[in-house]
């Protein structure tokens, strides 16, 4: 990886290391924005047309079966099975203590108001496929949805070269809550989810991460349907000083850099000592990575070491990078997170690594990408729940506003705001 002072690097190239993989290919969202309006205006057949040409499959059904016998039963993996039950147990635990209370205080003398919880109805979770099967992935989007009372939870995710779902995919949607499991993948699930087809259900929120056309797809469908936000190609942030150990660092950034070519890597570390013994470890543990192919293209795209003077420079940088994942791999990590401002999911200490996250420690690990931790959190329990505002007027109350509203609302020319006190004023005063 290349190593950088903080210092002495240009705008330029500090402008393109905080952008990393971020999306504005203008051939992509016209392509992207194809799909989208052939799955809009001809449904199902255009699922399955973009299903053949992307994923090589001719798919006669596109939900899927989610009947578990005990000869399906017996091909998924026991081990597996049981791993996902004791995190979804943890991952429930978690996310039970994100729900809000309802509330209501008394603004003034006989005025009331307060905000209410109410779940979204139906919601749709995207599941990536392609490199790798993410079963995690199934439990921190349904899991949460259901917890927050989501009525209906369908899942979208990519058929393997058969056509067929993994039986651990099953497994996972029915043991986190999911009701419809359906087999397609790409832009292609996200126009189904957005706009609804013959056979897939048009949802109120979409959630979930993927590839640069899922996530182009999700911003583009906006607004016809919520989404959770851009959550794109993974990206890890370290911030180390001389006392971290270099080999969890070179492993923590691969870990990373694993999941995608576009996925971004950065080392923050005020020891180029260490920047030195991590690369040396990077270079030998990559030798005999089984996915070596893609963690060298991902650090070579976008990995990075950067040296900064001092943990408060460091601290700073990391806040402007804003990263999906931070670690801090400091004598004292606490200190540092005080002054942390900007990350999707922070972990502390040497032996927390992002995997833990990722997989068990019950916190969720769809989170935002490319920036967007300046201005939104990861996938919670909330994530799946609407917030409306109730209040009620007494007499007193009434009294109490009406000044206030008849003069802000003639004041911006709003009349029949105005007469709504005005009416009210009339009757009650007249009783």
């Amino acid at each position: 990886m290349k190593i950088s002072k903080l210092k002495r690097m240009n705008n330029e190239n500090k402008l393109k290391l905080l952008k990393r993989s971020q999306l504005s290919d203008t051939e992509l969202v016209k392509n992207v924005n194809k799909i989208l309006s052939d799955v809009h205006h001809k449904g199902d057949s255009a699922i399955q047309y973009y299903c053949e040409k992307f994923d090589d499959v001719i798919l006669q059904d596109l939900q899927v079966n989610m009947t578990t016998n005990k000869e399906r039963k017996m091909l998924a993996d026991e081990a597996v099975v049981k791993a996902l039950k004791k995190a979804a147990f943890n991952i429930e635990k978690f996310h039970k203590a994100q729900i809000p209370p309802e509330w209501i205080c008394n603004v003034d003398e006989g005025i009331s108001a307060g905000q209410i919880i109410r779940p979204i109805e139906t919601v749709g979770c995207y599941i990536p496929g392609g490199r790798a099967v993410y079963l995690s992935t199934i439990l921190m989007t349904i899991i949460p949805a259901r917890i927050a009372g989501v009525s209906r939870i369908i899942c979208c995710t990519p058929p393997d070269k058969d056509g067929q779902v993994k039986q651990e995919i099953i497994a996972a949607a029915k043991l986190a809550g999911a009701h419809e499991i359906y087999a397609v993948g790409g832009a292609q699930a996200i126009a189904a989810m957005a706009y609804g087809t013959e056979t897939i259900p048009r949802v109120d929120k979409i959630v979930g991460p993927g590839n640069k056309y899922v996530t182009t797809a999700k911003k583009l469908v906006y607004g016809d349907v919520d989404i959770d936000f851009p959550a794109g190609p993974s990206e890890v942030l370290i911030i180390a000083d001389e006392n971290a150990n270099p080999e969890y660092v070179a492993i923590d950034l691969m870990a990373q850099a694993e999941h995608d070519p576009d996925a971004a890597c950065v080392l923050v570390t005020t020891s180029i000592e260490l920047a030195e013994k991590v690369n040396l470890e990077i270079d030998k543990e990559i030798k005999r990575a089984p996915r070596k192919k893609i963690i060298t293209e991902s650090l070579h795209k976008y990995g990075h070491i950067v040296l900064a003077h001092n943990l408060e420079e460091a601290t700073e940088f990391s806040n402007q990078y804003a990263p999906e994942h931070l670690i801090i791999m400091t004598e004292e990590p606490e200190d540092v997170l005080e002054n942390i401002k900007n990350a999707g999911s922070i972990f502390l200490g040497d032996l927390t690594p992002v995997a833990a996250g990722d997989y068990g420690s019950g916190t969720n690990h769809v989170l935002p990408t490319s920036g967007c931790a300046r201005f939104t959190a990861g996938l919670s329990t909330e994530s799946f729940l609407k917030k409306p505002t109730v209040q009620r007027l007494t007499k007193e109350g009434f009294k109490n506003l009406e000044d206030v509203v008849i003069t802000l609302a003639e004041y911006e020319g709003l009349y029949s705001h105005a007469e709504s006190f005005k009416k009210r004023a009339k009757n009650i005063n007249n009783k």
